[in-house]
C-alpha cells in the first residue's frame, strides 16, 4: 500500500514532503479533531504538514516571545494588520460593537456568525484599521520613530501625574496565516517551527486546539535563547596537582588481611517474580517490531504482520475514532484515560464501533497487505505521540 501523496505546504517557503511521517501526521490529526469534542469532525486532511525534520531545524532555538498586551478593547496593533482579542462571553457583534466596526464585516472577515460565541482571548483579525490604542502601532525597537518618542517626553513632562503616561510598545510583526482546509493546529506550528502550545496561547485556541477553515492565526514571534559563555582554563590553572607521598616517609605497615565477606543468601525469586502481563500495554500482533520509534523521524513503530492476521486492542478502552484518511486507509483510535490514546493503521475488517468499550486482546480489526507487511502502531499522551516501547516492556 503506497503512502500518502505528495503534501504541498501552504507557507510558500516550505518544501514538499512525503513519506511515513505524513501518515503519522493524519492519525494526530485525527486525534486533535477528536479532541474538540463534539465539534465538525473533518475527514479531509489535505495541507498537512509532515515530513522528516532536519537536523538544522531541530537545532532551532523553540523559544517565543510573549504576546503583547492588548487594550481596553482588545485591540492589538501593528504596522500591516490589526487584531482583536475577545473576552469571556463575547460574541463577534459584541466585540465589533466594542472596536467601532460594521458586526457583519468582521464576522464575515472571519468566517463567524455575529451571534457565534468565542473563547476568552480567542483571536479576531480586523479586515481594516480601527482607532490606534493609545501605546499607538507596535513596531520593532529600531524602528520606532524618535520624534514619536521625544514628543512623549514633552508630554509627560507636562503631566504631574507619571501614572497616567502610556509608554511605547515595541516587539517584532508576527507571521498572520490563514488556515486551510485540513490543517491542524499541530500541523501549523510545526511548519512554522513553533510548539503547538505557543500557537494556543497566542491565538486562544483553549485546550482542544480548535481551528476552522479561513480563521486567521498569528504565528508567535520567536526569540534566540542565549548562549551560555564556556569558560576555557588556562595553562596552570587548572586542579590543583596533590602532593607526591615522600620518599622519607616511612612505609604503612601490612594490614591483617580480613576473610571475605560471606555471599548473602539469594532471593527466592518467588516472592518478587512479575508475569509479562504486568506491562501496561500488549503487543496489538504476535509479530515483531521493525521500526522503532523516532521523535524526529516518525512518531510511531511498525510489527509485522501476515494479511488477515487478528490486530487486538493493545489495552483496555473506549473507541473514539474509526475512521478513513485521503487514501482510503482505515484507522482506529482507542482512547485508555488519564489522556492516553492509541492508534492503529494498515488495518482492514475493523470489527468495533465508535464510543464501543474494548478489552486488552479483543480483536479490533486484521492486517492489510502492503509494502511493510507490518501495521503501523502509535501511542499519545495528550496530542504528543511517545514512544510506545516503554508502555509494552
Amino acid at each position: 500500500m503506497p503512502l500518502h501523496s505528495t503534501i504541498a505546504c501552504l507557507k510558500p517557503r516550505a518544501e514538499t514532503r512525503t513519506g511515513a511521517k505524513t501518515r503519522t501526521t493524519l492519525l494526530l490529526g485525527s486525534l486533535l479533531a477528536l479532541s474538540a469534542c463534539g465539534g465538525d469532525f473533518d475527514l479531509d486532511f489535505r495541507g498537512l504538514a509532515g515530513g522528516e525534520l532536519s537536523t538544522s531545524q531541530a537545532a532551532q532555538s523553540v523559544g517565543t516571545a510573549q504576546r503583547p498586551q492588548p487594550d481596553a478593547r482588545g485591540v492589538i496593533s501593528y504596522p500591516s494588520y490589526q487584531v482583536a482579542l475577545a473576552k469571556r462571553g463575547d460574541t463577534v457583534a459584541k466585540v465589533a460593537g466594542r472596536i467601532g466596526m460594521n458586526p457583519a464585516e468582521l464576522g464575515r472577515y472571519n468566517g463567524l456568525a455575529l451571534d457565534a460565541p468565542l473563547r476568552d482571548g480567542e483571536l479576531l483579525a480586523l479586515p481594516r484599521r480601527v482607532a490606534e490604542p493609545a501605546a499607538g502601532v507596535i513596531k520593532p525597537e529600531g524602528e520606532i520613530d524618535i520624534t514619536t518618542l521625544a514628543g512623549d517626553a514633552i508630554d509627560r513632562s507636562g503631566n504631574t501625574s507619571s501614572a497616567t503616561s502610556t509608554p511605547k510598545v515595541s516587539g517584532q510583526q508576527p507571521v498572520r496565516h490563514r488556515v486551510q482546509r485540513g490543517e491542524t493546529a499541530y500541523s501549523i506550528a510545526r511548519s512554522y517551527g513553533v510548539s503547538v502550545r505557543s500557537l494556543a496561547d497566542w491565538n486562544g485556541l483553549g485546550s482542544s486546539l480548535t481551528v476552522r477553515e479561513g480563521q486567521h492565526l498569528l504565528i508567535p514571534v520567536k526569540v534566540s535563547a542565549p548562549v551560555k559563555e564556556t569558560r576555557i582554563s588556562q595553562p596552570g590553572q587548572g586542579s590543583a596537582t596533590p602532593t607526591p607521598p615522600s620518599a622519607a616517609a616511612a612505609l604503612p605497615k601490612d594490614e591483617v588481611k580480613q576473610p571475605a565477606p560471606k555471599a548473602p543468601n539469594a532471593p527466592k525469586l518467588s516472592d518478587t517474580r512479575t508475569k509479562a502481563s504486568s506491562a501496561r500495554m500488549a503487543l496489538p500482533v504476535a509479530g515483531k517490531v521493525t521500526s522503532l520509534f523516532d521523535a524526529e523521524k516518525a512518531g510511531y513503530i511498525l510489527i509485522s504482520a501476515k494479511p488477515g492476521e487478528a490486530v487486538k486492542a493493545a489495552a483496555s478502552g473506549t473507541v473514539r475514532l474509526v475512521s478513513k484518511d485521503v487514501e482510503g486507509e482505515e484507522i482506529v483510535v482507542i482512547d485508555h484515560g488519564n489522556g492516553t490514546q492509541t492508534a492503529y493503521s494498515f488495518i482492514a475488517g475493523i470489527k468495533v464501533k465508535k464510543g464501543q468499550k474494548v478489552k486488552r486482546g479483543q480483536q479490533i480489526a486484521v492486517a492489510t497487505k502492503n509494502r511493510y507487511n507490518a501495521i503501523q502502531f502509535l501511542v499519545f499522551k495528550g496530542t504528543e505521540p511517545v514512544d510506545p516501547m516503554p508502555y509494552l516492556n
